[in-house]
């Protein structure tokens, strides 16, 4: 076979220097990017809660005495700001840089340490060390960092490369899973372990903060070494762009240039986290930005230039948001804001618009197990009366279950209102609480199976789409701000807040095409907007409420009363009632485009009115019991293999299963570690994100 033809595509692919002026452009890229990070660099040096300007650092650098009565430029100088610069700039690079190649051995434009849970997994285990109070030296913290991104970056691949390959949204929606996943047992241990773990919730978000320079001075050598072994692959993966087929014929070793790369990309990834937490999606937006100035400058394509240029972006990001989050809220207001909010809102802008440009991966359908499934009316009603028995027994548990576990009499007493008053106490306390979890979990697994039939989808549901995310951000900004009306308020805009979600994500989908895991991934994208926007009210409110707000919106029934579930109840017995009504219509859309216009029904009407009804029960159930996401996505799915896709079925299934999950995980959440206790959606999470993946292989067309 004549490699001859693939050479000469491989010569046209990769430009050589000198060829038509190319590579001075791109060194001339790369020099001014060098020039922009300096300039931005010492605007950045000029900023701080000191009072040191401009004029008192130029006096200091000439060799000229302090102010008399002024603060020690010096001191601050050495102490504080170049500490600072420098963290952002040895973040910022080795972010970028790992982005590019985690870009580059995917083929995936998406691919990033976020979006590959590479993040997640280095900060998981940084705070599992944490939480047990084991003190480690810095090159060891680095260690831990590396081991957890590593076995999470394994994961995705391995979980969503084999499936369905690496450069369409599976790849994405695989580790966005497992990094929520991932980011839900880091929660559980903040909240645990919360005298060992004070200060991480901010450190979590990305900080600069830095105690001095020496942690900087020794993560510069380890990016510059990794940074060499990167470039030594540049002509590698030059060639991989072709193509791993045509790579493969060209005798590049696919197998191995991958592993180096993904590690090179793991140890970026981890000295960043290590050193300042993690910010998010700069490993994203670098590249992405990168990549788009290679589109003009050819010679940036190689990654000879490509990744050193895609690190001095990200650079130039944190600095730019560092510095410009200090401009807008001042050096007092931004000292609390780590540096990893902004760089978050910008990384959801990035998914949501390449979401939109990214090919899809094709057709998703139901599981295979969902075709498995009792359809006989008097298979259904036993599946019906055995979901019931199910819930009343864990009703029941999750009455007597507790640091002081009660007996069934006790309960009786109660209700009879002569119990003692340490029973009478706790049942006070218990009872709403198991009527929350119930109820908020019935309107999830609604509205989930809802969802999931409207847009044909079976990934779809609210919490993974951003839904309950738009309506936490709501709940959040009232308790935040402190405004008056009380809990009608905090409905009003919960479900405003949720309902707007909704609806910005639905219009950028239908103008995208309405495909199926383009859908999911722009709920994603709007979630972690608005996930950072939450964190950033919350760290600006009073950090006596911040432990209590997060623990709330990690989806928890503590402190819950009759009234707050009032809402959740109402919405219930009127929506219920309304799908069973449009039952049918329901069973159409989940058919394809043409069926239902064919016998008549509006589809954008039906499916509009659909998925309204389901972010107002979500909406309503995060003013309930928090953020608590996945419910929608596990109740229905077994729910229809039960009893079949349809909804006249799989409605009342999915109910009775998702109030069954939300009561189990809240008692599970009360008991185990009690008496101390772990949020529901925490423990939702831990269960549902794996899930979501095993949904994700068994769905693909």
């Amino acid at each position: 076979m004549s490699a001859s033809p693939t050479s000469t595509a491989a010569g046209r692919a990769l430009p050589r220097a000198g060829h038509g002026g190319g590579a001075p452009s791109g060194v001339a890229v790369l020099a001014l990017l060098l020039v922009a990070t300096v300039v931005v660099g010492m605007w950045h040096l000029t900023q701080g809660t000191s009072g040191v300007g401009v004029g008192d650092l130029v006096r200091h650098l000439a060799g000229e005495p302090d102010r008399a009565g002024g603060p020690p430029v010096g001191e601050i100088l050495t102490g504080s700001r170049l500490p600072r610069l420098f963290a952002g700039v040895a973040v910022g690079f080795a972010l970028g840089c790992a982005g590019a190649l985690l870009q580059s051995v995917t083929h995936n434009a998406l691919a990033s340490p976020d979006t590959l849970a590479v993040t997640a997994g280095a900060y998981f285990t940084l705070t599992l060390v944490a939480a047990f109070g084991l003190a480690v030296p810095l090159w060891a913290s680095g260690a831990v960092a590396f081991a957890g991104g590593l076995v999470a970056a394994a994961l995705v691949l391995l979980l969503a490369g084999r499936a369905a390959g690496t450069t369409g949204t599976r790849l994405i929606l695989a580790g966005s899973a497992m990094a929520m996943a991932l980011d839900a047992a880091t929660g559980m241990l903040l909240i645990l372990f919360s005298q060992n773990t004070t200060g991480l919730f901010a450190w979590g978000s990305g900080s600069l903060a830095q105690l001095n320079i020496d942690a900087s001075v020794r993560a510069y050598p380890l990016v510059a070494v990794v940074l060499c072994v990167a470039l030594a692959l540049s002509r590698r993966l030059d060639v991989m762009n072709l193509g791993d087929d045509a790579a493969s014929t060209l005798g590049v070793p696919i197998r191995t240039t991958r592993v180096t790369a993904v590690l090179c990309a793991v140890l970026l990834t981890s000295t960043a986290v290590t050193l300042a937490g993690p910010i998010s999606f700069v490993g994203l937006g670098a590249p992405v930005l990168a990549r788009l100035i290679a589109g003009r400058v050819r010679a940036l394509r190689r990654h000879l230039l490509l990744v050193p240029a895609a690190g001095l972006l990200g650079a130039l990001l944190i600095l730019l948001a560092d510095a410009s989050l200090r401009a807008l809220q001042g050096a007092d207001g931004a000292a609390s804001i780590p540096t990893g909010v902004p760089t978050a809102l910008l990384g959801s802008v990035v998914i949501v618009v390449l979401a939109l440009r990214l090919r899809d991966t094709g057709g998703l359908r139901q599981p295979p197990h969902a075709r498995v499934a009792v359809r006989s009316r008097r298979g259904f009603l036993l599946v019906v009366l055995g979901s019931v028995a199910l819930l009343a027994g864990a009703v029941l548990v999750a009455m007597l279950a507790g640091s002081l576990w009660l007996r069934t009499g006790d309960i009786v007493l109660w209700a009879q209102g002569t119990a003692p008053d340490l029973i009478g106490q706790a049942l006070d306390d218990r009872v709403p609480r198991v009527i929350a979890a119930v109820l908020a979990g019935a309107a999830l697994g609604l509205a989930g199976c809802v969802v999931q039939g409207a847009v044909r989808n079976p990934l779809a549901e609210p919490g993974v789409l951003g839904i309950t995310a738009g309506a936490g951000l709501g709940a959040a900004s009232v308790v935040t701000s402190g405004l008056s009306g009380g809990r009608p308020v905090l409905i009003v805009v919960a479900v405003a807040a949720g309902l707007a979600t909704f609806a910005v994500i639905a219009l950028l989908s239908w103008r995208g095409g309405f495909l199926p895991d383009r859908f999911v991934l722009i709920g994603i994208g709007c979630g972690y907007g608005l996930s950072s926007i939450t964190t950033f009210l919350l760290l600006r409110a009073d950090p006596y409420n911040t432990p209590r707000i997060f623990t709330w919106l990690s989806g928890t029934t503590y402190g819950r009363t009759l009234p707050d579930v009032v809402p959740v109840a109402v919405a219930l017995a009127l929506a219920l009632p309304v799908l069973l009504a449009v039952r049918g219509r329901l069973d159409l859309l989940a058919v394809d485009e043409d069926t239902p216009r064919i016998v008549g029904v509006g589809v954008e009407r039906a499916r509009l009115a659909a998925l309204a009804i389901s972010a107002v029960l979500a909406a309503l159930s995060v003013v309930a019991v928090g953020v608590v996401g996945f419910v929608g996505l596990v109740a229905p799915h077994l729910a229809r293999s039960l009893v079949g896709a349809r909804h006249g079925r799989s409605i009342p299934v999915s109910m009775l299963l998702g109030g069954l999950l939300v009561c189990v995980a809240d008692a599970l959440g009360r008991t185990v570690v009690a008496p101390a206790q772990v949020p529901a959606g925490l423990m939702i999470a831990l269960v549902g994100a794996p899930y979501f993946v095993w949904v994700l292989r068994r769905s693909r067309a």
